[in-house]
């Protein structure tokens, strides 16, 4: 080996990158990728849900809660919550939001008014139960429909006419939403 200066030496018989790193520099190294691997692959998973969930552009049924007033539970009420993905505010007046069981073809309806802001939520309290211990905050609209904890559908409609079949057109609503057995 021929000296450079005090800090370095370099191997003249070879140039392999082992001869430039000892083994615990490549631990150290290894273990600096492994992490920056992490956090990107971290960072790219929140920017695509993220994106994803600001890809609609219409009023949205963001929450759906049938547990209301059940023993155990929080809420005393079932509610639906909407929300506004775009940057305008959308009137909503004449509007409804639609329940029928997870097989039904009868659909039972609750009007709403008024408008949601951009990037806004609207919260529709429905149905109390005889559980439950905290209220709802202040609903945007009240309705008096039970829905299920555990499978349902619920529409968000552009009229207040109520559904007539079990699995409606996409053309009859603005979002649906099924959950457990609903089909």
């Amino acid at each position: 080996m021929a000296p450079l200066g005090r800090l370095c030496t370099i191997n003249t018989r070879s140039n392999t990158i082992a001869d430039l790193y000892s083994p615990r520099d490549w631990r150290i190294e290894l273990r600096f990728r492994a992490v920056l691997f992490a956090v990107i692959l971290l960072i790219v998973s929140f920017l695509n849900v993220s994106t994803f969930a600001q890809s609609a552009n219409h009023i949205v049924i963001s929450e759906v809660f049938g547990g209301g007033g059940n023993s155990g539970s929080t809420w005393k009420n079932d509610f639906v919550e909407l929300y506004n993905p775009t940057s305008s505010p959308v009137d909503i007046s004449g509007w409804s939001v639609q329940y029928s069981s997870a097989t039904g073809s009868t659909w039972y309806v609750t009007a709403l008014t008024g408008s949601i802001a951009a990037h806004g939520y609207y919260l529709v309290q429905e149905a109390p139960g005889t559980g439950g211990t905290l209220s709802l905050p202040t609903p945007d609209a009240i309705g008096t429909l039970a829905l299920s904890a555990t499978n349902g559908k619920v529409a968000l409609v552009s009229s207040s006419t109520a559904l007539s079949v079990s699995n409606p057109s996409s053309a009859s609503y603005v979002d649906l939403v099924g959950y457990g057995t609903a089909t």
